[in-house]
C-alpha cells in the first residue's frame, strides 16, 4: 500500500516542474476560517503548505475548465481557486480578483 492509500490526509506537496519557479501572483491579506484551520491542524497539514501550493500554480482538484479559468485570470485578471482534499474533505484557497486577499476555507464554508 502506497503513502497515500494508507493515510488519508496524505497531500502531495510536489509541484508539476513548470510551477517550481516561484509566485504567480500577489496574494494579499492571508487569512483562513477557523474551520479550515481546525482541518488542517487534525490532519497534520500546515496551512501554509496549501496556500504556498496555490501560490505557486497547483491548482490541485479544479477541473480542466477552471484551471484554464486560473491560467487566464493571472493574466487577465480575475479571482483564482484552488482545491484541495485534505483527510476526506474538499478545501478551497481563492484569491481575489484584485489580489487583495486570499482565503482558505473548508468547502461546506463557502
Amino acid at each position: 500500500m502506497s503513502t497515500e492509500e494508507s493515510n488519508p490526509a496524505f497531500v502531495d506537496t510536489s509541484l508539476p516542474s513548470q510551477y517550481n519557479d516561484g509566485p504567480l501572483f500577489p496574494l494579499g491579506q492571508v487569512v483562513a476560517t477557523p474551520g479550515a484551520l481546525a482541518h488542517c491542524a487534525k490532519n497534520n497539514i500546515s496551512p501554509l503548505t496549501l496556500i504556498g501550493r496555490h501560490h505557486r500554480g497547483d491548482w490541485a482538484d479544479l477541473c480542466e475548465d477552471d484551471q484554464s479559468a486560473n491560467e487566464n485570470a493571472l493574466f487577465a485578471g480575475g479571482r483564482i481557486v484552488s482545491s484541495y482534499r485534505v483527510g476526506g474533505e474538499k478545501l478551497y484557497c481563492i484569491t481575489e480578483w484584485d489580489r487583495s486577499a486570499t482565503t482558505l476555507l473548508l468547502a461546506r464554508e463557502y
